[in-house]
């Protein structure tokens, strides 16, 4: 629970305490009336200002980086995001060994009968936490390597990927929990999905495609989170298509669509607000049942100028139907008519086509050197046609 919460304007920056006397004084007393037990300060603390704080305040101090890295540590479900915040972890831990804490400036004996300076313990420490990044970044990495292999399977089989990207707390959860009755958490959280999820969907002339779920953006993310996170977020550049969520609710949305295209830029997909990005991407303004109805008929007027923005809300459903819709359209648009001629034994490939196309005629054809055969008059997309060609003859 937040006991109280203020801005503290800092005018010149004190190297060892961040704030002024007369400001830490404040601070102080507000905890004591409030009887607060943690202090923190939405911003970047060095590891001295953190100490020093600590020691006026008698509490315990946190950053803005240490805050969202407990709460990933809370929120890693999976083996691969525990990896993932231990290693931000230990990249954070240390940036903070430089004399925080006196124990880590005793020395440890060197070898032979006289001893010698031997090793400090803050070395000892820097070296055990070097070594460990170095086993979680290897651990990492085969991730990486499995995930690309298994994007990689997908990319040979039939279905689309539609990744759902956006600011933490927009409703992408609750929005893929609606459109395929999964379980994942989806609460008022921060950070509530750390790990991608994948479940399968139908969509209109679409009988397959394949939803992810991804982690939620922020503003101004840890560098070692970025890095901690890109065999994650890496899964958005393999998506066909990009849901970017967003809560058209907030005072903010202005802002978090902005974070949410700064990553999206720095994955190679855009280039910057108004450039067209490599992916499709559809805007999904969420959350439209908590918007007073005037703001509504104002942001309606706008959508509907726009092919590329929705107004959905996955709490209600609203909109839901109408971008199930819109996906169909998207993932078959370029379809094109292919006329095919195939054994009528070749029945993996016949029942491949009626999958996965748009079957306008099926008649027998006559007779080949192998038997009968069978012409499929069947509406493809280049990719789909592509995956046809691949399929081995049956039968």
């Amino acid at each position: 629970m937040v006991a109280d919460a203020f801005v503290v304007p800092v005018r010149d920056v004190r190297a060892g305490t961040l704030f002024g006397e007369g400001q830490i004084a404040r601070i102080a007393t507000e905890c004591e009336q409030e009887q607060a037990e943690l202090v923190i300060v939405d911003g970047a603390l060095t590891a001295i200002q953190q100490r020093n704080l600590e020691e006026k305040l008698g509490r315990k101090v946190i950053d803005r980086t240490g805050l969202i890295l407990e709460i990933f540590g809370e929120r890693a479900a999976t083996a691969e995001g525990r990896l993932q915040v231990e290693l931000a972890h230990l990249d954070y831990q240390q940036s903070r060994l430089v004399r925080s804490w006196t124990h880590l400036e005793r020395q440890r004996g060197g070898f032979g009968f006289l001893g010698g300076p031997g090793e400090t313990q803050i070395e000892a420490d820097r070296r055990m936490i070097r070594a460990r990044m170095g086993k979680l970044r290897r651990e990492l990495d085969q991730v990486r390597k499995t995930r690309e292999l298994h994007r990689q399977r997908r990319g040979r089989a039939p279905w689309p990927v539609i990744a759902l990207v956006g600011y933490t707390n927009a409703g992408k959860s609750t929005l893929f929990n609606r459109m395929t009755g999964a379980g994942v958490m989806a609460e008022d959280l921060l950070f509530a999905t750390l790990d991608p999820t994948m479940r399968a969907i139908e969509l209109p002339g679409v009988e397959k495609a394949i939803l992810s779920d991804t982690v939620g953006f922020i503003s101004d993310l840890p560098t070692q989170l970025v890095a901690a996170f890109r065999a994650t977020l890496e899964e958005v550049t393999a998506a066909d298509v990009i849901l970017h969520v967003r809560d058209i609710a907030n005072p903010d949305s202005a802002m978090q669509k902005r974070q949410v295209l700064d990553v999206l830029a720095t994955l190679g997909i855009i280039e910057g607000e108004g450039a067209e990005p490599t992916i499709p991407v559809i805007e999904l303004w969420n959350k439209w049942d908590l918007l007073d109805p005037r703001r509504r008929q104002e942001l309606e007027a706008i959508a509907q100028g726009d092919p590329d923005v929705l107004p959905i809300s996955a709490e209600t459903g609203y909109g839901v139907d109408a971008l199930r819709a819109l996906l169909g359209e998207r993932l078959t648009r370029g379809a094109r008519l292919h006329s095919i001629t195939v054994p009528a034994s070749d029945g993996a490939r016949i029942a491949w086509l009626h999958r996965h196309g748009e079957v306008l005629a099926d008649n027998e054809a006559g007779e080949g050197d192998g038997g009968p055969l069978r012409r499929i008059d069947v509406r493809l997309t280049d990719k789909e046609w592509g995956r046809f060609e691949a399929l081995e003859p049956s039968g």
